[in-house]
């Protein structure tokens, strides 16, 4: 919406407040600021607002505006006086405005902090969520203009705005003042107002996947009136699935004599159908899918699901019709999977939905799975259904214009019928929110993540999102410190994902192996040794090994308290008459099921060799597709909810449909006592706080899964142990200790960056000297040891005689400084002679001291010799890094990485992940150094960047870490304006 002539030029259109969001229902809307334009909108939307809430707003009758009115409420200043709208279909249905106050409430300008706040939603759309995040928006503009507290009057009898008041989260005061309530509201965000706004954004964005999961009915547009085409498929595929609700064929190209095709209706037009639409699948060509979206805005669909190519992936025209794509269906209130999209699948036995191109629609299982890419959909698909693993839903996003991974992870954490949630990513739209909404959902369940185009350095085709510019293994690392697990291939996912849905986590790295073939279990042995684990020596049950003694060496392993976790190797068994067994792997598979049903809750996994439906009989008799008693969070009850009353609205599949797929085998009941990946095995299960979210409440039964290869099943075991590990610890996290509060300095560290700031307009900012980046530093405890210049031998020995001998001798030239190893640093000068020496030599080898820049430094005490970083990344935020200082290390990429801010915890796995950490812990003899005060150190900068987002960037090198203490001889600093964030502020959908 652009500005009038009319509109005050001293206060330009706002443009960055317009936002789309997401309403408690799962539908979208458009909040904006009110122009002169809207005059005509504002009146028609007030005739729609009731008497009473009319009433509310005025606290007297007030049937209609008057003109002051209506020019009042839309002439603004965009300062002093706002108004927001909520809009859907270009319509308003609820508006908010504030007027800036002095302290007697007459109107006023800044350093005026205070306004007065009101708020009027349509009646028809009272309880969407609309007044919330209207506050949410107005706040926002609020402190952006300087103001600091809203001031409201309200009716005692308007609980329902009291309640939005009440509600969210910021501190406020209340009295009763003249027959009416007063509230006063501090808009500084608060710990609580921060927390009720992303429980929100949670609720909506999951409410917004379950209505396009669990549609009550389904219209596909494009229906091909012959057999074949996308569309075609599609309504074919629904009809196969025995898909619960009602189904449409749209395609305005139909005879008009037609009435059903496929056994189902036949339309020209949505317009056509008496009935509500819920999701309408789309293919139709691109230049085509304007009029359809139109179509179905204008007839209350709720969904879209864009199977039509010809956007991004085009070019930079097409990227265009996208975004036009999803700025026409989202003015509607409607989400958009795709385009360019392979389609959705919801196996529950309620929905039945299969909207995509995959021709079988998978059985009912435990596993989640989102893909960016088509391709790879269908190649996971296809393997899992190979491996007779059943899915709970599956979402391909193709160009992923609108609804994305971080959407599904909203999704999968409340979603009762999700155990393990798999996503493959080509890209992050918006990876902080991605690595919060991560770490959210597993604490209570596992996400395995493969990134696609982890090395080309661009985004693909269609997909416009920051460029990240660290590389791939920090990201990998950020990923595993949110619990995420990572893994290169869609195999591995796989793999993992079939362990983690069938199997409980493991009480520690211990593995028992055996089988009946002992170079079969040698390969187990070391696979295992180099993933890190723990294997015991394999037992070897010879060749002659029948099912039976595979039933009770599995049993006897499950009961022995030294082990976490069993793998089974086998290879066909040589029978009575000496020949080999291949085809009856129904015998092992009944013997193993029956060991597990018996022995305590371990993971148990098998490798096997050439057996004969082995795989099969163990999918069949333990597969993720058996239905259980389920405790949710009181988060999950209400889709549990809508999700019946959308099913069971809906009509049977009509006539001509395919039956429903059978659903897979029941799992046996021997394996009841068997826990899934909710429930954590051994001590640390009694104490877990995990049963108090979204995690099932009574045992379960699961699927041992099976392998080809002794690598592949080690592989998802280990991941396991170490997903497992995470978990435990996240039940009780890391702290930022209080101690660095009474020597960190914040306001003074403020005042010298804004100083600093105002001298370099530049918007790339400005890096600090040595001595302003010693005295940022020293606001946060962070001590630097002093350099003094020596442009010459008489101020060498000048500044030594200063700092006292023994000193180092370094050059401070860029392309010299921390190389050693070029000889441009000369330590333990003892005098004066050894330093007019040591000089000399290095200006005849590296060049006039003009170009080599050297400086005098006093020695520290021998220690380690480390580094130290902090930057602010576009796409990742602020990352704390550490490594050994040193040509190796680099060369390597031995260094670690957390997101700040960092705990206790995160600084010491930090200086303990990396692959050199022995070389701090006394490695062949040497004395341990003080790792307690490099922890410190790093929770220092890790506070210094989350408090100031201006310092871009931290280098501390070396720090030298003595056995007892460390000293920081070397920082650089960079200050910019802080990159916009988009993890923080009110809930709005990305524009990509």
């Amino acid at each position: 919406m652009e500005p009038t002539p009319e509109q005050s030029p001293h206060h330009a259109y706002p443009d960055h407040w317009e936002a789309d969001v997401v309403l408690r229902d799962g539908g979208t809307a458009r909040i904006r600021p009110i122009t002169t334009d809207d005059a005509e909108r504002l009146v028609s939307f007030y005739e729609q607002v009731s008497d009473e809430s009319k009433y509310y707003r005025f606290f007297a009758p007030y049937p209609r505006l008057s003109d002051r009115d209506v020019h009042r409420f839309t002439h603004h200043d965009y300062v002093d006086r706002v108004g927001l709208a909520v809009t859907i279909g270009g319509e308003f249905i609820g508006t908010v405005r504030y007027d800036r106050i002095d302290d007697t409430g007459r109107p006023a300008s800044a350093p005026a902090d205070e306004a007065e706040v009101a708020f009027l939603v349509q009646d028809a759309h009272q309880g969407r969520g609309v007044a919330s995040a209207l506050l949410e928006h107005i706040a926002a503009v609020a402190r952006e203009r300087g103001i600091r507290r809203f001031a409201a009057e309200v009716l005692p009898a308007n609980n329902k705005m009291i309640k939005v008041f009440r509600d969210g989260g910021y501190t406020q005061r209340r009295s009763f003042e003249d027959g009416s309530v007063h509230l006063t509201l501090d808009l500084e965000p608060t710990e609580k107002s921060l927390a009720v706004q992303r429980g929100r954004e949670q609720r909506a964005e999951a409410r917004s996947v379950q209505r396009l999961l669990a549609p009550g009915s389904v219209a596909v547009i494009g229906t091909g009136r012959t057999p074949g085409g996308v569309g075609r498929t599609v309504l074919r595929n629904l009809l196969a699935a025995g898909y619960t609700g009602r189904t449409y064929a749209v395609n305005r190209a139909f005879d008009e004599g037609l009435a059903t095709l496929d056994g189902v209706p036949a339309h020209r037009s949505l317009g056509e159908i008496d009935e509500q639409v819920d999701l309408a699948v789309i293919a139709v060509p691109a230049h085509r899918v304007p009029e359809a979206v139109a179509d179905c805005g204008e007839h209350g669909v709720q969904g879209l699901v864009v199977l039509s190519a010809g956007y991004a992936e085009r070019g930079a025209e097409g990227r265009e019709l996208q975004r036009e794509l999803v700025r026409q269906a989202r003015s509607y209130g409607m989400r958009i999977i795709g385009p360019n999209a392979f389609g959705i699948i919801n196996t529950a036995e309620t929905v039945r939905l299969n909207a995509s191109l995959a021709p079988e629609s998978p059985a009912r299982g435990r596993i989640g799975l989102f893909t960016q890419s088509g391709a790879i959909g269908i190649a996971l698909l296809s393997g899992l259904h190979r491996r007779g693993a059943g899915l709970s839903s599956f979402i391909s996003a193709g160009n992923r214009a609108d609804v994305s991974g971080n959407d599904f992870l909203q999704y999968s954490f409340e979603d009762p019928d999700t155990d393990v949630a798999l996503l493959y990513l080509e890209s992050l739209g918006n990876p902080r929110k991605f690595t919060r909404l991560a770490r959210r959902t597993a604490a209570v369940k596992p996400v395995v993540v493969v990134k696609g185009a982890r090395h080309s350095g661009t985004n693909p085709p269609g997909h416009a999102v920051p460029v990240s510019r660290i590389p791939d293994t920090t990201v990998s690392a950020l990923m595993r410190q949110a619990g995420v697990i990572r893994v290169d291939t869609v195999t591995e996912m796989v793999d993992a994902g079939l362990l983690l849905a069938g199997q409980p986590l493991p009480a520690g790295p211990r593995v028992a192996i055996l089988g009946n073939s002992e170079s079969l279990g040698l390969l187990t042995y070391d696979a295992c040794l180099a993933e890190g684990l723990r294997p015991r020596p394999p037992i070897d049950l010879t060749t002659a090994a029948s099912p039976q003694d595979f039933r009770d060496a599995l049993a006897e392993a499950l009961a022995d308290g030294t082990c976490d976790a069993v793998i089974v190797t086998a290879i066909p068994w040589v029978g009575e008459n000496g020949e080999a067994e291949t085809g009856d792997g129904q015998v092992l598979a009944e013997a193993l099921t029956k060991a597990v049903a018996g022995g305590s809750a371990k993971p148990v996994a098998v490798v096997h060799v050439e057996i004969g439906g082995l795989a099969e009989a163990l999918a069949a008799a333990s597969s993720t597709a058996a239905p259980r008693p389920r405790t949710v969070t009181p988060a999950a009850q209400p889709r549990a909810a809508t999700t019946a009353r959308a099913t069971t609205a809906g009509t049977p599949a009509p006539q001509g449909a395919a039956p429903a797929a059978p659903a897979a085998p029941e799992a046996a009941t021997t394996f009841e006592a068997t826990t899934g990946p909710g429930a954590t095995t051994g001590p640390e299960a009694a104490t877990s706080h995990e049963a108090a979210t979204s995690q099932e409440a009574t045992p379960r039964p699961g699927r041992i899964p099976a392998y080809p290869a002794a690598e592949r099943a080690v592989r998802a075991l280990a991941e396991a142990v170490k997903y497992a590990q995470w978990r435990r610890q996240a039940a009780v996290p890391g702290k930022i200790p209080e101690f660095l509060d009474d020597t960190i300095d914040e306001a003074g560290a403020a005042a010298l960056i804004e100083a600093q700031l105002a001298t370099a307009p530049d918007p790339r900012g400005r890096p600090l000297s040595h001595d302003e980046a010693r005295e940022l530093l020293g606001h946060y405890g962070i001590d630097v040891r002093p350099t003094l210049p020596a442009p010459d031998p008489e101020a060498a020995v000048a500044a030594a005689a200063r700092l006292g001998y023994p000193v180092a001798l370094k050059t401070t030239a860029p392309h010299l400084r921390h190389r050693a190893d070029l000889g441009g640093v000369r330590l333990d000068v003892a005098d004066e002679e050894a330093l007019r020496r040591a000089y000399g030599e290095l200006t005849d080898l590296l060049g006039k001291p003009a170009e080599l820049l050297p400086v005098v430094q006093a020695m520290a005490p021998r220690g380690v010799d480390t580094v130290v970083r902090a930057s602010i990344d576009a796409a990742a935020g602020a990352v704390l890094s550490f490594g050994l200082a040193g040509a190796p290390s680099e060369l390597l990429g031995d260094t670690a990485h957390r997101l700040v801010p960092a705990t206790d915890r995160d600084a010491a796995e930090l200086i303990r992940s990396i692959r050199a950490a022995p070389v701090l812990f006394g490695w062949r003899g040497s004395a341990p150094v003080d790792t307690a005060a490099l922890e410190e150190l790093l929770l220092r900068l890790s506070r210094l960047v989350d408090d100031h987002p201006e310092v871009v960037s931290v280098a501390l090198e070396p720090v030298v870490v003595a056995p007892q203490g460390l000293t920081v001889l070397g920082a650089s600093v960079r200050l910019a304006p802080p990159p916009a964030r988009s993890d923080v502020g009110p809930r709005r959908l990305p524009n990509y």
